[in-house]
């Protein structure tokens, strides 16, 4: 019998996935801008858009109804998707005997919410490795701005409409250093969207959204750099990770950076609007916004 870190654990609630028609407006689930593999895998009310040649999520949605949601507790029953080959999944090993943490991209209480037995299979999806990235254990107001980027934005979203679609993912990034059979990623991507004035009608629905970028990548220089990855190396240490910073950027720089096509969040941005059809968009971190407080974010 397998160990629930090799299996998915069963239930019966059937794995819908993400819904591009949740909000009052339509929202493709993201899609990749190059010919990379990816393959789709459905969870209850989230996807997963995973890259099996970097055993990571290239990409995830989910939809939030904060009308529905459910106070479940925590399982962190941490295991692999029987529907995926574990060579394409960064599982257990990864973040054995070292201090990286099993970041979720999909946040735990996220997909929780509807009825009893459809929150507990949304809370036991989330702890799917499929739906985790290697991130540094060490909390810091960075990481605390990251993790708390939804209730923010869901806080605001609730005097319109409490529905929102959220976007997760790492820069899977070329150069990103190995670690046990995988790259770690230095920088993460999310994208948050929500409908305002109309209600239900989607033909007066405004279409809004906002992106955020969290940086972990070690604040050293060259040399310093390349000898803490050395002596980290033959430690079998994970590779130099700096603290948290997170950034409001333009979902157009999220598109480009990521590789992803996001349909029409890059219109709807509330910092930059772009749109979609724009070619050869190259990100300038002259514009991007450096956080330190929920309260320097712009969301209108």
């Amino acid at each position: 019998m397998s160990s629930p870190q090799h299996a998915s654990p069963a239930h019966t609630v059937p794995r819908g996935g993400y819904d591009a028609d949740f909000l009052a407006a339509t929202v493709p689930l993201p899609r990749s801008t190059s010919p990379r593999e990816t393959r789709e895998l459905p969870y209850v009310h989230f996807s997963v858009v995973l890259d099996p040649s970097r055993r990571l999520a290239l990409a995830t949605a989910v939809n939030i109804d904060g009308d529905r949601i459910v106070d479940v507790g925590r399982s962190d029953d941490w295991h692999l998707d029987a529907r995926v080959p574990e060579d394409q999944q960064t599982g257990p090993a990864v973040y054995a005997r070292n201090d990286l943490d099993r970041g979720h991209l999909v946040r735990r209480r996220d997909p929780v919410w509807g009825d009893g037995d459809e929150a507990e299979a949304a809370n036991v999806d989330t702890f799917c490795y499929t739906n985790a990235a290697p991130q540094a254990a060490e909390f810091n107001q960075g990481k605390e701005l990251w993790v708390g980027l939804e209730d923010h934005v869901l806080a605001y979203a609730e005097a319109n409409d409490v529905r929102l679609s959220v976007f997760t993912g790492p820069v899977l990034d070329p150069s990103d250093p190995p670690y046990r059979g995988t790259r770690i990623p230095r920088r993460f991507w999310k994208v948050a969207a929500w409908t305002s004035g109309g209600g239900p009608d989607a033909e007066r629905a405004l279409l809004r959204s906002a992106a955020f970028l969290l940086d972990q990548s070690p604040q050293l220089d060259g040399l310093d750099l390349e000898e803490n990855a050395r002596r980290r190396a033959i430690a079998d240490a994970p590779p130099p990770l700096g603290p948290f910073r997170t950034f409001q950027v333009p979902v157009g720089d999220v598109a480009a950076i990521a590789g992803l096509e996001l349909g029409p969040l890059a219109d709807a941005d509330v910092l930059e609007p772009v749109p979609a059809a724009t070619p050869g968009r190259t990100p300038d971190p002259a514009r991007w916004r450096e956080l330190s407080t929920w309260r320097e974010i712009t969301l209108r």
